[in-house]
C-alpha cells in the first residue's frame, strides 16, 4: 500500500468500505453516535465518503482509516491512510 503523507491537523475518520467497484476509489460508511437533544437518546448517524485508494488494496467489508485531503474529483476529498481490519 502506498504511504500517504499529510501535514497539519486534518480530520481522520474510521469506517467500513461498502463499495470498491470504481477504479482507485472506495466508498466508506462512517457511523457516529449523536445524543438527541429532547429525548436524551443516542441515535446512530451514517454518512458515506468517497476516498482515494491508489493501489486498489481495499475490498468491501474492510475497516479503514481515511484522512481529509485536497479535492481529487467532484465528490472525492478523502484519502486512504491504512486498512485496520481485512474482511473475512
Amino acid at each position: 500500500m502506498a504511504e500517504f503523507k499529510y501535514e497539519g491537523n486534518r480530520r481522520t475518520l474510521t469506517g467500513v468500505v461498502i463499495s470498491d467497484k470504481a477504479d482507485k476509489t472506495i466508498v466508506v460508511r462512517v457511523e457516529t453516535l449523536v445524543k438527541h437533544p429532547l429525548l436524551k437518546k443516542y441515535i446512530r448517524r451514517r454518512k458515506k465518503f468517497m476516498a482515494h485508494d491508489p493501489a486498489n488494496d481495499c475490498h468491501t467489508g474492510d475497516k479503514v482509516q481515511i484522512v481529509e485531503s485536497k479535492p481529487l474529483s467532484r465528490r472525492k476529498r478523502w484519502h486512504l491512510v491504512q486498512i485496520l481490519e481485512k474482511a473475512v
